[in-house]
């Protein structure tokens, strides 16, 4: 696939669709090149991982190392913040748009 193309980011998210399909909203989050795995027990999450891996060498699709952070229960992931518990609002892009909204007088202090 040719990454210069105006819709190389609509294809590869499709295809990233496609591959993890029977994942997505179960098992995994994915957002273009960012594939979360979520599990509420170790147990789970170790299967999960072995899937999600399975799939990834089914398909012949390359993970970056130097990208790839495992066992982490609180992080970042497209905007939002991800917790044990939640998915929440990630407060510092809140707090840009509220910084954004008072600079240009949308939004009184």
């Amino acid at each position: 696939m040719s990454f210069g193309l105006k819709n190389a980011r609509a294809t590869f998210q499709w295809m990233v669709n496609y591959v993890f399909k029977d994942l997505i909203n179960h098992a995994t989050e994915v957002n273009v090149d960012d594939i979360l795995v979520k599990s509420l027990h170790r147990d789970d999450h170790l299967r999960h991982l072995g899937r999600v891996f399975a799939l990834l060498r089914a398909y012949n699709v390359k993970l970056n190392s130097e990208k790839c952070t495992f066992g982490v229960a609180l992080g970042k992931f497209s905007g939002y913040l991800i917790t044990q518990r939640d998915i929440e609002a990630n407060a510092d892009q809140i707090d840009a748009i509220k910084e954004l909204q008072m600079l240009n007088g949308w939004l009184t202090a």
